[in-house]
């Protein structure tokens, strides 16, 4: 291992910062639940201008239609306070 260092037992103030550490629960679905399609309503909805122009640049930046970020975080929302 030319290169990297290899530590045999941790510095103390390391297994202090690792006892201390909070687990955060990963709500996020995983790749293979992206890609289903599901069965979508219409509806119409009045956000506010400072939301909107936040995720048509979002948007811009990746490639991806901004409706479809908007209802990616409704979503999400949902999921996690369903449980």
């Amino acid at each position: 291992m030319k290169g990297k260092t290899r530590y045999r037992k941790a510095p103390k103030r390391v297994g202090e910062a690792i006892a201390q550490a909070e687990v955060v629960t990963d709500f996020l679905p995983g790749p293979d639940k992206l890609v289903f399609k599901e069965s979508t309503v219409k509806i119409t909805l009045a956000l506010s201008k400072r939301s909107i122009d936040f995720f048509k640049a979002k948007a811009s930046q990746y490639n991806v239609p901004y409706q479809t970020m908007i209802k990616k975080v409704v979503d999400l929302y949902t999921e996690q306070h369903q449980k």
